[in-house]
């Protein structure tokens, strides 16, 4: 039996429904909340922010210092649609918002911006603190079914959104004037954000592209038994041992070249971490194009070719190939490992080839990590589906903000900047499409 709320009347101030209770709907709700709109937020999950207290458990990463013309090349082909939003409420304006949480930040080495005390839960529970004594209201373990109207009229002025959710209670359905989504992408199921929402967007008529994992691992097809994946043995000794100064390098698709130097991990299947994670949407891209892709891995980007044969030629005498290859390479522990893993066994009686596969280990890469072991989800709602405002075209009232928006981005202060940066957005698009703004 389902009931209904009349969340409006005429002597109240203007109802907002925000579903999803991540950092876009957060910020979306105190931002309409500080209009003096009435606002609720809505969580399928027993309580908000919990990819965000995830995301701060090795350190909270709000933002990045880099300059803003820096900042804004990492989204990529959707630059010019986010360009907006992150100037209107950028990495200046996330750090000064933090402040007056009463949570200081901080510039680490990297140019990464930090609160002092790292983690995400102090901050969370200023937030959520100032947000109830703003008048925003919280519904919990409230998972959205959509409509309960399944058509608007065509013309004339919309009627309040009937919005359905199922509760432990059974169905619940809520009237709203206006309503945000920001449900999240599809990673990391668990924590609430896994991709119910999309044949919900797609049945109401907006345009939605499939959800696809970023700033994910990768797994390959190495030296392993069947022919994939790790051997056993360097499993046993490596899996999670953290493989450091490299530099990656790859052709994708379109037959452009990338190249990045940092540090990754060897995981179960393959490979992960910050560098790979840096690389995943074009390596992704040239995988669903080609079926795979070769990436090079230097493992001694300080020394030459030519000076990794010479060094190698010279006489190894009774000294094991490790030895040798640590005392004239500096080549030791998982690198060692990782080019008898890959290489075959004759490449090391050849200083030349043993030279060259340190310069440019061939590892290659099969297929992303599934969509839920992923950090963040590209795919989502297409921009073309929406106005200016983030209203979606085919349902007038219904905006759209965070992670379901079709972008991405790479780890480093980027993903969360433009999750609040949209939903800021989407605020300020309510409060503009009720005074009939264009």
């Amino acid at each position: 039996m389902s009931t209904l709320d009349q969340a409006r009347t005429p002597s109240q101030a203007k109802h907002v429904a925000v579903i999803g209770g991540g950092p876009a709907g957060l910020i979306a709700a105190e931002t309409l909340a500080a209009a003096g709109l009435r606002v609720t937020v809505f969580d399928a999950m027993p309580s908000v922010g919990r990819k965000l207290l995830l995301a701060g458990r090795g350190g909270l990463n709000l933002t990045h210092s880099e300059a803003l013309d820096a900042f804004l090349s990492r989204y990529g082909a959707r630059r010019g649609v986010l360009a907006p939003m992150v100037q209107a409420f950028g990495p200046q304006a996330l750090r000064d918002w933090a402040h007056g949480l009463g949570v200081d930040t901080f510039v680490g080495t990297s140019g990464r911006v930090f609160p002092c005390e790292m983690k995400a839960a102090p901050l969370l529970r200023a937030w959520l603190t100032r947000l109830r004594a703003a008048g925003v209201q919280f519904a919990v373990r409230h998972r959205w079914l959509g409509w309960a109207d399944a058509e608007i009229p065509a013309t004339g002025t919309p009627p309040p959104l009937r919005l359905r959710f199922a509760t432990l209670e059974g169905e619940r359905q809520v009237e709203a004037d206006a309503l945000i989504l920001a449900l999240g992408g599809g990673s990391w199921a668990k924590f609430g954000s896994d991709g119910a929402w999309v044949p919900l967007l797609r049945a109401a008529g907006a345009d939605v592209a499939d959800l696809r994992p970023a700033n994910c691992g990768f797994d390959v097809a190495a030296g392993g038994e069947g022919g994939t994946g790790w051997s056993t043995h360097f499993l046993e000794r490596f899996r999670g041992q953290p493989l450091k100064s490299v530099v990656a390098r790859f052709i994708d698709a379109s037959g452009q070249p990338h190249e990045r130097a940092g540090e990754c991990l060897v995981s179960a299947t393959g490979i992960e971490g910050g560098l790979i994670y840096a690389l995943s949407a074009p390596l992704r891209d040239t995988i669903a194009a080609q079926g795979g892709v070769t990436l090079q891995l230097d493992l001694a980007p300080g020394r030459s070719l030519e000076r990794l044969s010479a060094e190698l030629s010279r006489p190894r005498g009774s000294r094991s190939m490790a030895s040798h290859l640590q005392g004239q390479a500096g080549i030791k522990g998982i690198k060692t490992a990782l080019l008898r893993e890959c290489l075959p066994k004759d490449a090391f009686e050849d200083p030349q080839r043993l030279a060259a596969g340190i310069k440019a280990l061939p590892l290659r890469l099969t297929a992303p990590r599934p969509l839920d072991e992923a950090i963040s989800s590209a795919g989502g709602v297409l921009f073309e589906a929406l106005d200016a405002h983030l209203m979606l075209r085919a349902r007038p009232g219904v905006f759209i903000a965070g992670e379901m928006l079709d972008w991405e981005a790479p780890t480093g202060g980027y993903l969360l900047t433009a999750c609040f940066a949209s939903g800021v957005a989407a605020a300020r698009g309510v409060l503009a499409w009720q005074r009939g703004e264009d």
